[in-house]
């Protein structure tokens, strides 16, 4: 299918993990950081929509499972390294790099079809800004959200490293950057949850590690606010942010999302307890 708007230069057709496929130069040369644990069951998905970059860096925290293996048939360049914070250990692939133009993103985020042809024909003039936002929808176990704040919301995701970087915060980590951000118009689909199981893996790793951030900057939750997060977290996830519309899977969203913040608080004040018997 041909692509619109400027014309790209198509390269010889190659072969990726036995499929074949034609490899494109864009006007941005682009080194692709993931970082991986355990994603078997998502890593080749999203694999598949980064042919056109120059070369994928993947920083696997020693997977127990056959991530590893997937991305070495993609022909990454796979490093690995003791997990010691999301921020640091995407600024650790960042360094990996050999472009200046680098696209960090998550295991479980797919690039689409149409998004890939947009950044394949951005024109050279483009290249003056500091990167481009995507806009991103939620797959919450294999139900796509429409609706709701975690839906249709721009996160930057491709970036010049001379104008910024990823921020070195252990969790919720974001890029910075020094310069306009042009927003394209295609999005990128999170596939966040597969499972119930892996949900409640993640809730317990995340709630904990926004606790320890909290904490260090000596932040305190009193009863009270423990009470009423419950009902006004429900509303606003549920009513206020429209998750009803997205179903039956909207309202476990709102259940799950209203105890996170309940856990990360109870969590919280379990560190302070220890802090304060020391």
């Amino acid at each position: 299918m041909p692509f619109s708007g400027a014309p790209v230069k198509l390269l010889p057709v190659i072969a990726v993990n036995g499929h074949r496929t034609t490899a494109i130069s864009p006007a941005l040369k682009v080194s692709a950081v993931i970082i991986t644990y355990n994603e078997e069951q998502i890593i080749e998905k999203t694999l598949s929509q980064l042919y056109w970059c120059d070369e994928i860096i993947v920083v696997d925290s020693y997977s127990t499972d056959n991530t590893v293996s997937i991305c070495t048939a993609y022909g990454c360049k796979v490093f690995s390294r003791h997990f010691d914070g999301y921020g640091s250990q995407k600024q650790f692939a960042i360094s990996q790099a050999t472009n200046d133009w680098v696209l960090s993103i998550d295991a479980d985020e797919v690039l689409t079809d149409e998004l890939v042809q947009e950044i394949i024909n951005l024109p050279e003039s483009d290249t003056q800004h500091a990167g481009f936002a995507f806009r991103m929808n939620m797959v919450f176990l294999n139900k796509e959200f429409i609706y709701g704040k975690e839906s249709g919301r721009y996160f930057l995701r491709l970036f010049n490293r001379q104008k910024g970087g990823v921020t070195g915060d252990k969790v919720h980590e974001g890029i910075q950057v020094t310069g306009p951000v042009k927003k394209l118009n295609h999005i990128v689909r999170h596939y966040s949850y597969h499972s119930v199981f892996q949900y409640l893996e993640k809730f317990n790793r995340y709630s904990t590690y926004s606790a320890d951030m909290a904490f260090r900057k000596g932040k305190r939750k009193p009863l009270f606010v423990l009470l009423l997060a419950f009902p006004f977290n429900f509303t606003k996830y549920y009513l206020l942010e429209r998750n009803f519309l997205n179903g039956l899977k909207g309202f476990y969203w709102s259940a799950f999302s209203t105890f996170y913040h309940f856990a990360k608080y109870v969590k919280l004040n379990e560190l302070n307890q220890q802090s304060n018997r020391k």
